[in-house]
This record gives C-alpha cells, structure tokens and sequence, in this order.
C-alpha cells in the first residue's frame, strides 16, 4: 500500500491532477455566506500564537518548498496567503499545502482537463456563484481565498469527513484515490509540529 501511495504521489507531483469540483443547487443562504466568506480585503499575514512561531514556519515551509517556486519574495508571500486563508476557513495549512501539490503542482497558471484554473484548481462556475465578474482564478490570494473556502464549505456538508470533503472537492465523491493522494502529500511532505493548548508544547498536527 505505501508502494502505491509513493507512485501516486509521485505522478501527482509531475502533473496537475485533473480537478472538477460539480457545480450544485445551493441555497440563497448558503449563497450569500460563501460570497461573504471569499470578501475578505485583509492583507494577507502570519497566523500564529506568537511571531518568533510564524518565524520559524515560514523558514521550514519555504525550505521545503524551494525547489518548487525557487524565488524566495514569491515563495514566502505564497506560504503567508497559503496559512492565512488556511487559518480563516479554518483548514490546517499544511492539509492545503498537499492538497495544492496534488492539484496543480504548484503551478500558479495550471488548467485541468476539465477547465479548473489555478494553485486549488477551482472550477470557473464559482466566481458566478458567489463571486464578481472581475475575479481571476490564476490570482494567488483569489486561487487560495476561493479553494479554502470551498474545502470549508464541503467539509461542513459532509460533518467534517475529510476524505468525503475531498472527494466533493475534486468531483470524485466516494472514490478513495484522490483523498489518498492528498493525505499522503498532506503527511508525507508538510507535517509539522504545533503547539496545542493540551500538552502546553509542541506535537504533530494531523
């Protein structure tokens, strides 16, 4: 299993994976609070208990990331928006990180078969959902604001089933390659440990 795991992973990481989140009925309601959830005009900052944390990872995440986006000013103001808008929809930033990996490489201006655009791969049909006219999908903070959001908003509908919110994400419900793929990057590339408020220190997240 670990075997086919690291080959999945390893295709992933050549390729964008081919996302097609479904386009579903939603209610006015629920509507309005996605559009209100992706309106957030807040410059884009560190999250974290304490500055000398948010110090240190930035340094990890970027070191990790070096080879992927080598410019170190672009790499840096990827992982802020990326722990920000993580942090907002309430989402581990590290889980975004694998699944960004899974979806698109890393490549700010990738396009799936299916026509999702951007680092979170989303589908164009949100910007008219809940969205403006204006809104560009290969934009880093707009790619990373409208994915978070929309993981956030599956992960509400599925009860906090991960592997279920990731199946809707990437419109392949009930199928366990993708949330697999996801997991394994999410575990395997950017664990990190947090400090929780149970043990008073620092343990591994996820």
């Amino acid at each position: 299993m670990r075997r086919l795991i690291g080959l999945l992973l390893f295709l992933a990481a050549t390729s964008a994976w081919a996302g097609a989140q479904v386009e579903e009925k939603l209610a006015a309601s629920v509507r309005a609070g996605l559009a209100k959830a992706i309106s957030d005009t807040a410059a884009p900052r560190l999250i974290f208990p304490t500055e000398a944390e948010g110090r240190a990872w930035l340094a990890e995440m970027s070191r990790r990331l070096e080879k992927r986006i080598p410019d170190r000013e672009t790499r840096e103001d990827f992982l802020r928006t990326v722990q920000y808008e993580s942090v907002r929809a309430g989402l581990d930033p590290q889980l975004v990180l694998g699944l960004i990996q899974v979806e698109s490489g890393f490549k700010k201006y990738a396009v799936s078969r299916a026509g999702a655009r951007g680092y979170m791969q989303v589908m164009p049909f949100w910007v008219k959902m809940i969205g403006s006219p204006g809104d560009n999908l290969f934009h880093l903070r707009t790619s990373l604001r409208y994915g978070c959001t929309i993981l956030r908003f599956y992960l509400d509908v599925e009860r906090g089933n991960l592997f279920r919110a990731l199946g809707r994400y990437n419109g392949s419900l009930g199928q366990a390659e993708y949330p697999n793929l996801v997991v394994g990057a999410w575990k395997n590339h950017w664990s990190y440990p947090v400090r929780t408020a149970e043990d008073g220190g620092r343990s591994p997240r996820g």
